[in-house]
Order: C-alpha cells, then sequence, then structure tokens
C-alpha cells in the first residue's frame, strides 16, 4: 500500500506544470498568425472595405460633395445612365488597351531581367538597382522626361519612325498618346517584376536543375520545363498586379493633361479612372461617381478571375 502511494506520488511530481490559458493561447501559431495579420486586416478595413461599402450605398443616391446630408435614393439610375454613356465604354476600351499592351510586355521582360541578373555576372547588384529605380521614381517626374524625350524631331521619335512610326510628338497624338502611356506604364513596372521574379528564382531546387542535365534537357527545355511551371504561382501575382495598376493609371495621364482637359489629347487617354474623377471629383457628383467606381471593381474582379483561369488551364 505504501509503495502504491509512493508511486503515485513520484508520478504526480513528473507531470508537466499546468500552463496557463494566457501562456496556451500565447503559444498557439494560429492566434499569433492572427495578432502579426490584425494590423493589416485593420488597415485593409478602414482603408478599402470602409470606403467600398460607403462608395457601393453612395451608388443608390443623387448626391453632391456640397450637400452630403442632401443625399436622394434613386436606386439603379446611376448604374442605368453609366451604362448608356458612350464615354464609360470609351474609357473602358482604354484602359482595357493598356492592359492588353502594357502587363504581358512588363511581365515577359520583369522575367527577363530576373534572370539577367541572377545569372553569376559582375556588377548585377548594379544592374539590380539600375532596373528597379523606376519602379521607386515620381511618376510624375518620369513622365515628364518621357514627353521630352518623344516630341517631334528626337532621336526617340526618330528612332521609332523607322519602324513605322510617325515621326510626331506622341502624346499629343490621338493615335499614340495611349501608346505612349503604355510604354511609361512598361518601364516603370518592369523593376517591380523582376524584384518579384528575382526572389522566386533564387527559390528554384537546384537538383531539379541537376536532374534536367542528367536527362540531357536544353537550357531551353530547363527554362520551360522547370521554371515556367515552377513560377506559376508567381507570374499569377504579377499579372494581376500589373492589371489592377494598370487599370488605375492616373498620375502619367493627369501630367499629359495638365495644360488641357483631363484625358488628352481629345480624351485619347481616357481611362475609367479619369472618367470617375471627371463626374466623382469636378462635377462633384459623388452617387454618380461611386457608381462608376463600383462598376470599376467588378471589372477588374472579371479580369483577374479570367487570368486565375486561363493560367490554370495552361497548368
Amino acid at each position: 500500500m505504501a509503495s502504491y502511494e509512493n508511486r503515485s506520488v513520484s508520478i504526480g511530481r513528473n507531470r508537466p506544470p499546468k500552463q496557463s490559458w494566457f501562456r496556451t493561447i500565447a503559444d498557439s501559431d494560429m492566434v499569433v498568425g492572427w495578432l502579426f495579420s490584425l494590423p493589416f486586416l485593420v488597415l485593409w478595413g478602414w482603408w478599402f472595405l470602409y470606403p467600398f461599402v460607403q462608395s457601393f450605398v453612395r451608388s443608390f443616391q443623387e448626391v453632391s460633395f456640397t450637400a452630403l446630408d442632401k443625399a436622394k435614393f434613386i436606386g439603379l439610375q446611376n448604374y442605368i445612365q453609366i451604362l448608356n454613356d458612350p464615354e464609360f465604354y470609351r474609357a473602358v476600351l482604354h484602359s482595357l488597351q493598356i492592359v492588353v499592351i502594357a502587363v504581358p510586355v512588363q511581365t515577359l521582360l520583369g522575367l527577363l531581367m530576373a534572370i539577367l541578373v541572377n545569372q553569376k555576372i559582375k556588377g548585377k547588384g548594379i544592374f539590380r538597382t539600375v532596373f528597379f529605380i523606376p519602379y521607386i521614381t515620381s511618376q510624375i517626374a518620369i513622365t515628364t522626361v518621357f514627353m521630352m524625350l518623344f516630341k517631334k524631331g528626337t532621336f526617340v521619335t526618330e528612332f521609332f519612325s523607322l519602324f513605322g512610326f510617325g515621326n510626331v510628338t506622341w502624346f499629343a497624338d490621338t493615335n499614340y498618346a495611349l501608346l505612349f502611356v503604355s510604354i511609361l506604364f512598361i518601364f516603370q513596372q518592369c523593376g517591380f517584376s523582376m524584384i518579384v521574379y528575382l526572389s522566386a528564382l533564387q527559390e528554384v531546387p537546384k537538383d531539379l536543375y541537376e536532374a534536367g542535365q542528367m536527362d540531357g534537357a536544353s537550357k531551353w527545355a530547363q527554362f520551360r520545363y522547370i521554371t515556367v511551371p515552377y513560377l506559376k504561382p508567381i507570374t499569377f501575382f504579377v499579372v494581376s498586379v500589373a492589371t489592377i495598376l494598370g487599370f488605375q493609371i492616373y498620375d502619367q495621364i493627369a501630367a499629359i493633361s495638365r495644360y488641357g482637359a483631363l484625358g488628352s489629347p481629345a480624351g485619347a487617354t481616357s481611362t475609367v479612372v479619369t472618367y470617375f474623377y471627371q463626374h466623382g471629383i469636378r462635377y462633384m457628383n459623388i452617387g454618380y461617381g461611386s457608381a462608376a467606381v463600383v462598376l470599376f471593381f467588378f471589372i477588374i474582379m472579371i479580369i483577374t478571375f479570367l487570368q486565375k483561369k486561363w493560367l490554370d488551364d495552361k497548368g
């Protein structure tokens, strides 16, 4: 009987001390993850979710910036008016043209630049810095410099004229202004794509390439069947971010149009964002502008979904 009691006491002594409720919560990976995510979620809710909900409510109202307290519910009238406005479709078309032209080019160039600076070459740190600088430089400053370069008679326009382009002032010509904006976007976004792809390239397992070499795969085969599939999630991220930013282009267009109406020349650079700005801010019709923002949001969501589906089908 005594030995049994001694054995029970020794077992009790060997048990780990019972952790407090606070200590149990603190050791939980899920709780720690939520705590780290909380600042982002709070800022996201305050800077995105709340304004979007407010814009969604305003889109069903007739309301002016000067009299927000006199909002009047008008149902779907703002949406009907927008969908019957040819200028809205023109703005959407211009935004789509920028995305279709710029996003594939900047994605491909970003990947090629990442592959270049990932090689064992001298001065690759300098190349990384030079390629990334346009991304962190003021968009207005870059636009101003490019406007000087793409004037009629400069070496840039004369060079492009060798390929069939007109030797004209691009940003003042209705046929070239939108292409000029697309070139600006490509120049500025390549650095971001390069950095994202570079970080992904450095994570590709080396043994995959070694196995490919043992099987006699060429450099192109290794790139096509190892690098590209491994970078598929990164490509979706790069394309999605570039698409969203492409639809949000504004500063470059504002710089081009600073001496004229927004969307100059003759509305050739009008986009969904400038359409919203014109009606929601300049004309102070916040209800109409909010409806344009909501439609803009759903356009981006649909395009992002189609991109994801296309990449999944390609995989």
